[in-house]
């Protein structure tokens, strides 16, 4: 799943380099490669950070102290080694990411941290996350970015995903107000996240995610902070991010907003050929790219991912 959705940033990368390229005027300042960079920027960001909230549920899950249950069963991540800590309080689990190639390249720790008297199953139960320079190197073009900082997973409902089946939807809630990004260039910026996350069971695991920040006016947002160029940016989710199993996996509807940059650009996703909502196809999706420039210039592109 986590090799599909690199190909679809990539995609949306390209399109946007090309995109924009071609579309400006004479009158029109050239923010191309500035709004290309933020864009892949804040999505390398997101699908790293949510492949590393999946990576917790998978262990969190393997571990009797931590899960409430008498058995574990599920696979531990492919390229990580893991230490549990079940008699501190709080309890700790630590996961070090080796750089072994399964989906990517990951190097560097990531902690957990659950107090000694709560099971992750329970209602409201919070692991408190910390990340220590963990760097994610792109295959592609061995782009990296290292991310350090704290965040919290919240199991609002309570329960776990393993039985979606028979215990209904499943909410968890993911906050921070400081992850520290540094970038391949050098430069190093604090990011912000709002977001939920929910797990619901219709012919497979179905994964619905939306923005629950509200920041200068902005509703729905996700992430927020400065950007590489040291520029505001806001993204905000206008319609849930939806990923369906039955899908292959496949991020099948949504749509993202990129605010406050020197152009606004919303991108639609689990479209046809012709721009229409479509239930998952044999081939490929399509998503709808629309960039509107601060002199009012709208332009539109449609291509597959």
């Amino acid at each position: 799943m986590k090799q599909k959705i690199n190909i679809l940033i990539a995609s949306v990368l390209l399109v946007s380099m090309t995109f924009l390229g071609c579309k400006k005027s004479s009158t029109d300042v050239d923010y191309t490669s500035e709004l290309a960079t933020h864009s892949d920027d804040q999505s390398r960001f997101n699908n790293e950070t949510d492949a590393v909230s999946n990576d917790l549920n998978t262990v969190v899950d393997n571990y009797t102290a931590f899960n409430g249950k008498s058995t574990s069963t599920l696979a531990l991540p492919c390229d990580a080694t893991v230490v549990v800590d079940s008699t501190s309080n709080p309890r700790k689990i630590t996961i070090t990411y080796n750089g072994m190639n399964c989906l990517g390249t990951r190097t560097g720790v990531v902690t957990l941290t659950l107090p000694g008297t709560t099971r992750w199953k329970d209602v409201g139960a919070v692991l408190t996350v910390t990340y220590q320079n963990l760097k994610i190197t792109r295959v592609s073009d061995n782009k990296s970015i290292t991310i350090n900082g704290v965040k919290t997973i919240t199991n609002v409902t309570g329960g776990l995903v393993r039985f979606l089946a028979t215990v209904g939807p499943i909410t968890h809630t993911i906050a921070s107000t400081g992850m520290v990004v540094t970038f391949d260039n050098g430069s190093q910026r604090t990011w912000q996240i709002a977001k939920r996350r929910v797990f619901s069971y219709n012919n497979g695991i179905v994964i619905t995610t939306t923005g629950t920040g509200t920041v200068d006016g902005v509703n729905n947002v996700s992430e927020w902070g400065l950007n590489r160029f040291g520029n505001t940016f806001i993204t905000s989710i206008n319609q849930p991010l939806v990923v369906r199993q039955d899908c292959n996996f496949r991020l099948t509807s949504g749509q993202v907003t990129h605010n406050k940059l020197a152009a606004t650009i919303v991108v639609t996703f689990g479209l046809d050929a012709n721009g229409i909502a479509t239930s998952c196809p044999t081939g490929s999706y399509y998503f709808k790219l629309v960039f509107t420039s601060a002199a009012g210039i709208q332009r539109t592109v449609i291509l597959p991912y």
